[in-house]
């Protein structure tokens, strides 16, 4: 996986350390299990799928950490999650723009 999926949401902090901008008193976040490339394996929380010009992306935040790593979310007709790292560096500061402003909505309901 690549820096370049990262973002750092520390000025988002939800006061429980994690960086995500919710309160997660009485909320559970259903979890995913990533292999790095080094096949360390790292429990991510999942904050969320979205869509950005018809195309589903994945934030996920793995535990003890304050960035989120942000995927091109595909699901096959059997229900495979395949997750694909994002490209271009134009591509995934247009995606982590449109994800904290979804954020951002959330937190203002």
């Amino acid at each position: 996986m690549s820096e370049d999926n990262m973002k750092d949401l520390s000025n988002e902090n939800c006061g429980d350390g994690c960086g995500c901008g919710h309160d997660h008193e009485d909320h559970h976040h259903d979890t995913i299990t990533l292999t790095m490339e080094n096949n360390e394996q790292v429990e991510c929380a999942v904050l969320g799928i979205f869509e950005v010009e018809n195309q589903e992306y994945v934030a996920l935040l793995p535990e003890d950490s304050e960035d989120v790593f942000i995927y091109i979310y595909k699901e096959d007709e059997d229900g495979e999650i395949e997750l694909e790292n994002i490209e271009s560096q134009e591509d995934f500061d247009k995606i982590s723009a449109a994800f904290l402003e979804i954020m951002e909505e959330e937190e203002e309901a």
